[in-house]
């Protein structure tokens, strides 16, 4: 049950509007002035504040500064008998929800208080959403406690409070986009988009409208106007997997992009704007690239402002036992197996094994071992043939 707050010194009013709120369902609370209404919204829960401009003492518009300071999502219609246009806009300009005059109609006031509840209630679980990815992708999925791990937990700490381009290297499958996702939802952003590209798994001329957009007609298939991953990515991140595959020609147009924020869709000549914070990735040594000439050098200093290195496996053979035991949770179903362990030969197998294909390898292989293994113990015969090679007798 939602619960809305009723503020005017006129008894009467009161008493119509909780009579007539309450028959809707709602769980009413009413004060006959500011104060009193200042002392609810600090204690109660409440969805939805409607307050009537004019009252002795503090004035309905002062209790809506102070309401959105302490509250500033809530909700607050403005009431008045006396309204005008300049007050209207006032209160407005300080993030009324919306602004009734008295006498009102029943069913426009409803509808109104509907909206404003509507509102609220998206406003709040995407609140709640944003907190459980922030809480997913601090660190709950970069597992581990070895010395290089905790090096990359106080780089993220350090860089998600700024804007500075990042460029996170390492080689496939050690967690970079987790990295990239945890810088993302520790910092200032977090409330805004976080998207994705692979640079290397798109011809030039689609990663280009990928990236920037297009027009209709722009090209062949262009049925209809697209907006590209840098434009949705506004006031948000944009983070570019195997920024390495990138082509040269493209890369060009990038850097400028980069430089100013703003750019063109394809096939378009209207400068679109955008505040984008660009984390980048790449498996390979794009410092080498720049030698070779492959890679613009220029570029290479805009996204490496800041560098992380995300160790191996084999460079933090420490952080198996947790690995592991985060990927049997994991693939439990729900949870209700006993606790599985892993045999003797299994952990020298594990500790052996150079793990080419890093985590993710590791998180296969333990999948399939949950699928096929029987009993309590998870034993060396449901390992991959390329894993009992590396058995220590």
């Amino acid at each position: 049950m939602e619960t809305i707050l009723i503020v005017d010194d006129e008894k009467n009013y009161l008493v119509v509007l909780e009579a007539l709120l309450g028959e809707e369902g709602y769980e009413i609370v009413t004060a006959n002035d500011a104060k009193a209404a200042l002392a609810t919204v600090r204690e109660a829960d409440l969805d939805l504040i409607i307050t009537d401009m004019k009252m002795p003492g503090m004035s309905g518009m002062e209790l809506l500064e102070q309401c959105k300071k302490m509250k500033p999502e809530l909700p607050v219609i403005m009431m008045t008998a006396f309204g005008t246009i300049e007050m209207a806009v006032e209160a407005m300009k300080k993030h009324a929800y919306d602004y009734i005059e008295k006498p009102f109609k029943n069913e426009e006031l409803k509808q109104t208080i509907k909206k404003a509840l509507e509102n609220y209630r998206l406003i709040k679980e995407n609140r709640l959403l944003t907190e459980a990815l922030s809480d997913r992708y601090r660190y709950a999925n970069i597992i581990g406690k070895s010395k290089s791990v905790l090096k990359i937990y106080d780089l993220i700490d350090k860089v998600s409070q700024s804007k500075a381009s990042v460029l996170i290297t390492g080689s496939s499958g050690t967690g970079k986009e987790l990295v990239a996702r945890a810088i993302h939802y520790q910092g200032t952003r977090r409330d805004r988009p976080f998207i994705s590209i692979n640079c290397g798994a798109l011809t030039e001329t689609l990663l280009e409208s990928e990236l920037f957009g297009h027009e209709k007609g722009a090209f062949t298939g262009a049925v209809a106007m697209k907006k590209g991953r840098f434009e949705l990515a506004d006031e948000g991140t944009l983070f570019l997997d195997e920024i390495g595959e990138m082509p040269p020609s493209l890369q060009v147009k990038f850097l400028r992009v980069l430089q100013e924020m703003e750019f063109e869709r394809v096939g378009g000549t209207r400068t679109i704007k955008a505040d984008v914070r660009i984390l980048s990735a790449s498996n390979r040594n794009i410092k080498e690239d720049v030698n070779n000439g492959t890679f613009r050098e220029d570029l290479y200093y805009r996204l490496n402002v800041i560098h992380i290195d995300v160790p191996s496996l084999q460079e933090r053979i420490d952080d198996i036992p947790l690995l592991v035991k985060h990927f049997i949770e994991k693939f439990q179903n729900n949870g209700k197996e006993k606790k599985i362990e892993l045999s003797p030969e299994v952990w020298k197998v594990f500790y052996s094994y150079p793990w080419p294909g890093n985590i993710r390898e590791l998180e296969n292989v333990i999948e399939r071992a949950m699928v096929l293994h029987s009993g309590e113990k998870i034993t060396i015969d449901v390992l991959p043939e390329q894993l009992t090679g590396a058995k220590t007798e």
